[in-house]
């Protein structure tokens, strides 16, 4: 990148967002006319996973449906320690929020009378996902986002570039160091200053082999916030998607609950329905039953399938045109056979705390979206929850924010928006791969103590090595979760450890970290 600091630099009381998926772009939008730089390692709309979210938002907008039942659904999903009075803020303002996305240019499907068309989706006691053509939310979502994000005068994109670490004065965040990648601006590390800095950079998937997300996510924002000294949460809580289509491709191609919910089964190689003597709810049982049932099928070599030739059938690339597409590049038919399908890597219900404002514990600092761990999901996610607390707590923190004394965007703004040039992530590196070996061995859809400890060994070991601003991020944030995971012993939502395989009424609480806390409790954790 060419033109140096002074100019990028020329307003420093504006807001500074760290990722360019739905959480950041919305909050970008919500904060016009003040001034804002998105900082984002891909050009917005890609390497984000709210991009590739097929099913929706979940919002109580269908006849029947009710807050009270959107909420008691996120409760019981959320295994025990959901805040409800963070669920229940969330829930009764989606209805304001899907209209502020329609009024973006989101598509959202509707019925012949014109009402918003909802689906259902496994442990939603009615259908209210919205969604658009079927599994193509998060893409038609981003795509509106992305249009009028550059159509906004006061937001200005700088592409290609990865925040590493976090400024403060005095304990408060007052910017951020972003270092470039690709093109002219390869390895230029830039300083900016801003009023606020919200972190909107996304989940962890990347530190699995196996994950329906991005390369870029790989939980370099949560490690960011740690290192600077910010409160974590419910770090020990990762949510595998049970039907990933098993093709072997990185990221795995996803294949939506929605299928499910519309009537697709799950069969192994002998065509057995092997969920339904596993729970009452069968395929829609709670994410972490069906991919622990899935796994256990996958791992006792009789395979897992998604069967939709009944339920879906011919209209299968009309009703889900994204699925199908993946099926077939992989040589798949799924109007006449089954899909492979494997647990992947979705989605953490762990991250930095904030409260429902979308404050974190340093001054400066706000998150949203899914680095966050707003107490909204509790143990393990409800399906299409994750949109939904995207879009909500974005516009919460642009509200709140509205009270500081931030300078509106001075003419000729978003033309100072960059582009590194970086377009695709690089290939991993060999110690990317061990920890990512390491973490889905040892801390994914089974845990117990004995692997845990290997993992955390390894871990440490790599951070004795880590020669880079940004792997140091992303290993501390797996250091966080193996830490929290060791110290959670007993199995619940997402966490499930087969040396503790039952619930215990003592650990019926959310988790709260530092890092500085994590690891002074790792020596005891480490002679277990």
């Amino acid at each position: 990148m060419r033109g140096g600091l002074t100019e990028l630099n020329d307003i420093q009381d504006g807001v500074l967002i760290i990722g360019g998926g739905l959480a950041g772009l919305f909050c970008a939008l919500k904060l016009a006319p003040k001034a804002v730089t998105v900082i984002t390692a891909a050009p917005i709309g890609r390497g984000a996973s709210s991009a590739w979210a097929q099913a929706g938002i979940a919002a109580a907008v269908g006849e029947g449906d009710t807050v009270e039942k959107h909420v008691a659904d996120t409760i019981a999903a959320g295994d025990g320690i959901v805040d409800e009075a963070v669920a229940r803020m969330m829930v009764s303002q989606a209805s304001d929020r899907i209209h502020d996305l329609l009024g973006y240019g989101v598509p959202f499907d509707r019925d012949l009378e014109g009402r918003l068309q909802v689906s259902r989706e496994a442990a939603h006691s009615e259908s209210r996902i919205v969604r658009v053509r079927g599994d193509m939310a998060g893409r038609a979502i981003m795509q509106a986002l992305v249009e009028t994000v550059k159509n906004t005068p006061s937001i200005r994109v700088l592409g290609g570039y990865v925040a590493e670490r976090l400024l403060l004065d005095n304990g408060r965040v007052t910017g951020i160091e972003a270092r470039g990648f690709g093109g002219d601006g390869d390895g230029e590390l830039l300083t900016l200053r801003g009023s606020h800095v919200v972190i909107a950079a996304g989940g962890i998937g990347h530190l699995y082999e196996v994950t329906t997300n991005p390369a870029e996510a790989r939980g370099g924002g949560v490690g960011m916030a740690a290192r600077a000294g910010a409160r974590m949460a419910d770090l020990e809580f990762v949510q595998f998607h049970p039907t990933a289509i098993n093709v072997g491709k990185d990221p795995a191609p996803l294949a939506t609950e929605a299928l499910r919910g519309h009537g697709a089964t799950l069969v192994n190689n002998a065509g057995e329905r092997f969920m339904v003597p596993l729970h009452p709810d069968a395929e829609l049982a709670p994410r972490d039953v069906v991919a622990r049932g899935i796994f256990a099928e996958v791992q006792a070599g009789r395979g897992a399938y998604l069967d939709c030739t009944r339920a879906v059938g011919k209209g299968f690339a009309e009703e889900f045109p994204t699925v199908y597409g993946y099926c077939r590049e992989a040589g798949i038919d799924p109007v006449t056979e089954p899909i492979p399908v494997v647990p992947a890597a979705h989605y953490f219900m762990g991250g930095i705390w904030t409260d429902m404002d979308g404050r974190t514990s340093l001054p400066g600092l706000w998150a949203c979206g899914e680095v966050t761990s707003t107490g909204a999901h509790g143990a393990n996610r409800l399906a299409s929850n994750s949109l939904l607390e995207a879009v909500v707590f974005s516009a919460r923190i642009a509200n709140a924010l509205g009270a500081e004394a931030i300078a509106d965007a001075p003419d000729g703004w978003s033309e100072g928006s960059r582009d590194s040039g970086r377009i695709e992530p690089r290939p991993d590196t060999e110690q990317m791969k061990r920890l990512r070996r390491t973490m889905s061995t040892h801390l994914g859809v089974l845990r117990n103590g004995e692997g845990m400890r290997e993992a955390l060994r390894t871990i440490l070991e790599l951070e004795r090595e880590a020669d880079t601003e940004r792997f140091a991020n992303v290993l501390a944030t797996a250091k966080l979760i193996a830490v929290c995971a060791l110290n959670r012993t007993e199995s619940r939502g997402g966490h499930f450890r087969t040396d503790y395989p039952e619930e215990d009424d003592a650990w019926r609480r959310r988790t709260l970290t530092t890092l500085e806390q994590a690891e002074m409790a790792i020596p005891a954790l480490l002679e277990d």
